[in-house]
């Protein structure tokens, strides 16, 4: 603005005396709005500059695609230990919720009656053997005296006849022993593979085994551990689409490996194997049902935990990641904004794959010579001029190994 004349300045006030009364005030007036007007500096509208952003072109490189999905565990092998005989509960051998080893006694059964009943059959057994010696004897010596013809032929016949019967005798006798050993065998209740047993259900002095048998816990194999997974169908179909392509056999399917990764965890530590692929799909569903077997010596997968599962499928090479900060998302799906050669923003459509590290690995939309923004998202507006500053996906958003 540049200096401008009063109105109450001596100049005007001479200026508008010598004009005359009646023009004093009109002069006064005009002069001091051309004043005004020509005093003042004509203001010319400037743009601001572009926003200045961030970009980076994708990182190119090979990685390792992954069906994803959340599983449960399950024990390998789950028994109830029952009693088998029907008797008072003697004793329990085992501390509740401990490790034992296969063949363990853990409970006892009062087994002095099953004791005795063994003894009995084995000495009917030693009766029957000695009956079965006397009926042979017999026999022998009347076949001799119907060959000498001083028997008559009945008499063979009914000799035959006792030895057959005790032939029988002695052989129900052997099935009586038999039957009791097993018997006497139940009144110890064993541990029938190696496993973790739960807590008794009965207490010592117990009748059990009336009527039906009693349970008396339950013994859980942990280690290995399955994790039992659903597949939904149009992954089914990729993954045997990508097998034929690579010309894999069902067999080398079923030998595919299996990562699981607790909630609590970071990744996926835990490594296995398929171990079974159901033969049809789920139609209620639509899913097909999978399990794998995994080790667990230290017992930290426990039977009933949920758990996130991957399986390794393809290996692709020079797929493009972004920051997974870089992407947006709205009804069509997700997006990235790319600077073009004009340094416009356009919003560019994505397909999106796993997460590697903190790095979006991206299936289809991206070239790699585009220059995705990475920071000044909110600065970056589809159509509009921007200041692009190339920058270097760094270290920090390296997939993690």
């Amino acid at each position: 603005m540049k200096s401008r004349i009063s109105p109450r300045s001596p100049e005007l006030r001479a200026l508008a005396g010598s004009a005359g009364p009646s023009l004093s005030r009109r002069s006064l007036l005009a002069l001091t709005a051309g004043s005004l007007l020509t005093g003042c500096e004509q203001n010319a509208f400037v743009p601001p500059p572009p926003p200045v952003v961030d970009v980076a072109r994708p990182v190119q490189k090979t990685i390792k695609r992954y069906l994803e999905t959340t599983g449960s565990l399950a024990a390998i092998k789950t028994v109830d230990l029952v009693a088998r005989v029907q008797g008072f509960l003697q004793s329990i051998n085992y501390r509740d919720g401990t490790f034992v080893k296969e063949g363990t006694t853990l409970f006892t059964i009062e087994p002095r009656t099953y004791k005795l009943q063994l003894e009995q059959a084995q000495a009917a057994e030693i009766g029957g053997q000695a009956t079965l010696k006397q009926a042979d004897a017999d026999l022998k010596r009347q076949m001799i005296l119907v060959q000498k013809q001083d028997v008559a032929q009945s008499t063979l016949d009914v000799s035959t006849a006792t030895r057959d019967n005790a032939q029988a005798s002695r052989r129900q006798a052997e099935l009586n022993t038999k039957i009791a050993e097993i018997n006497y065998g139940y009144t110890n209740v064993v541990a029938p593979f190696d496993g973790i047993v739960s807590a008794h259900l009965v207490s010592a002095g117990e009748l059990v085994g009336v009527g039906s048998p009693t349970q008396l816990a339950t013994i859980v194999a942990l280690d290995p551990i399955y994790v039992n997974f659903n597949v939904n169908e149009q992954d089914v179909q990729r993954i045997g689409d990508e097998a034929r392509r690579r010309g894999m056999a069902s067999d080398e399917i079923r030998r595919l490996p299996v990562e699981v990764g607790l909630q609590t965890e970071t990744g996926y530590p835990h490594q296995g194997k398929l171990d079974y692929v159901s033969p049809t799909l789920n139609q209620s569903t639509g899913t097909l049902a999978v399990r794998g077997v995994f080790s667990n010596p230290e017992r930290a997968l426990l039977p009933g935990f949920y758990v996130r599962v991957r399986v390794p499928f393809d290996e692709q090479k020079n797929a493009l990641l972004v920051p997974d900060i870089a992407l947006g998302s709205d009804q069509a799906g997700r997006y990235v904004l790319v600077v073009n050669g004009e340094n416009v923003v356009e919003q560019r459509k994505v397909q999106t794959g796993p997460l590697e590290g903190d790095l979006r690995v991206i299936e289809s939309g991206l070239k790699p010579d585009d220059r995705v923004i990475t920071a000044g998202l909110l600065r970056a507006i589809p159509g509009q001029k921007v200041d692009p500053r190339l920058q270097m996906i760094g270290a920090s958003n390296a997939p993690a190994k």
